[in-house]
């Protein structure tokens, strides 16, 4: 199915600690009750392979919202600027976020 009026949010995280990925992904996990989320996904890179296979990040989130207006809320709640403070500065060497909009 097609997604229709979406603003996708996709971010991959590097961590300063393997050892860390469980209290990143809590933290990820933290960001649930942001109303302008329509839904999100946390994973870890699958068990794919191939030439074009990025699998050298730790931790990917990736959240669909309705338009720009509610990803710049979510990125503007405090709930997500906490997130940021406590698990993605101080635990995180590497962050890339890839934003996107219908073609």
């Amino acid at each position: 199915m097609l997604l229709k009026n979406t603003f996708t949010h996709h971010v991959h995280f590097w961590l300063k600690n393997r050892g860390d990925r469980e209290l990143l992904i809590e933290g990820l996990h933290a960001l649930a009750p942001i109303t302008h989320i329509r839904e999100y996904h946390v994973g870890i890179p699958a068990d794919t392979f191939g030439d074009v296979v990025d699998r050298s990040y730790d931790v990917s989130l990736l959240i669909l919202f309705d338009d720009i207006d509610a990803h710049n809320a979510y990125d503007a709640d405090p709930i997500h600027q906490v997130f940021v403070e406590k698990y993605a500065k101080p635990l995180c060497e590497k962050i890339v976020v890839a934003d996107s909009v219908n073609a």
